[in-house]
């Protein structure tokens, strides 16, 4: 694949790496944006996981959480610009789609695009392409995720920057406590602030913590002080390192965002105190809208050009 200027640029933005860098590195993966990144990471030149995520699409993240608190769905639908996104009509599709989830229990998207619209359309697909007629953009239900109250679970929902990021937070609790949900929807702004992959540590496959401890040692062996140390004792300088590592992917671990130095899980224990009950949390969703899709470059000038010119 050839390396463009649009691909070294996209690059940069992702990582923040010079353009030099940048390009040496797609030309060493031939071109693969992702393959790039763990190059540069295993330089020390780019924190790829903190860049990775960025915004490259635009629409709404959605979550919604059934009246009697048994069932919960996080939603992406997908539009070409970010007007589409303020659309009331849009929003409201939004939401009639997370709804729909619910109903119709999907196994997967394809399953859920074929599955009854409750509405004047006959399938899913048939209300997205109604919808898609009325904006004058193209629409996708990209994703969705749910999850089921099996047991003392309380869901507890937010909803950032209007639809940028949608977080549903799943709690394991008896008590009906106000201060659930407030603790629940904190937990969430963390979710979303932080982005977390893991509620713990024991959460942690072992093929990441393999790839992380090899993404470090490549880090360490290209530092000219350790030129001379064998891999034994540089593996041992790393473990400190790869704690910190594990305890940003890890919500319970992370440094609670609005506490005085406490972690999370140290805040959720104190509101377990302040309650009386047991308190824990079981899991999360955040979908974070656009994220991993490229974005469509698009240049104004070229476009009133070719509109003139037709």
């Amino acid at each position: 694949m050839a390396v463009t200027a649009a691909l070294i640029k996209e690059l940069r933005e992702r990582t923040g790496v010079g353009m030099s860098a940048c390009k040496n590195a797609l030309v060493e993966t031939d071109g693969n944006i992702d393959e790039a990144i763990e190059v540069l990471r295993k330089q020390g030149l780019a924190n790829a996981a903190k860049k990775a995520g960025r915004i490259a699409a635009e629409g709404l993240s959605y979550s919604y959480i059934t009246e009697d608190g048994n069932k919960a769905v996080v939603v992406e639908v997908n539009s070409e610009t970010d007007f589409v996104a303020k659309n009331e009509k849009f929003r409201t599709f939004v939401d009639e789609v997370a709804k729909q989830v619910i109903k119709n229990d999907p196994a997967d998207i394809d399953a859920f695009l074929a599955s009854e619209w409750d509405g004047e359309a006959a399938t899913v697909q048939d209300a997205l392409n109604e919808m898609i007629s009325v904006i004058g953009e193209k629409l996708s239900i990209r994703r969705f995720e749910k999850i089921e109250n099996k047991g003392n679970s309380a869901f507890v929902s937010y909803i950032h920057a209007g639809g940028k990021i949608a977080v549903v937070v799943e709690f394991e609790t008896a008590s009906k406590d106000a201060k659930v949900t407030e603790c629940g929807k904190n937990v969430a702004m963390q979710i979303a602030a932080m982005n977390p992959k893991y509620v713990s540590d024991d959460q942690v496959p072992a093929d990441v913590i393999e790839h992380e401890k090899s993404i470090l040692m490549e880090q360490a062996k290209n530092d000219p002080k350790n030129a001379n140390k064998p891999d034994n004792i540089i593996e041992k300088m790393l473990t400190g390192r790869l704690k910190k590592e594990l305890k940003e992917m890890c919500l319970l671990d992370q440094e609670y965002v609005q506490g005085d130095k406490i972690s999370v899980s140290q805040y959720v224990e104190s509101v377990a105190k302040e309650i009386g009950e047991s308190l824990k949390i079981k899991s999360f969703v955040r979908f974070e809208t656009g994220e991993g899709i490229e974005k469509k470059e698009e240049n104004f000038a070229e476009e009133v050009a070719k509109t003139i010119g037709q």
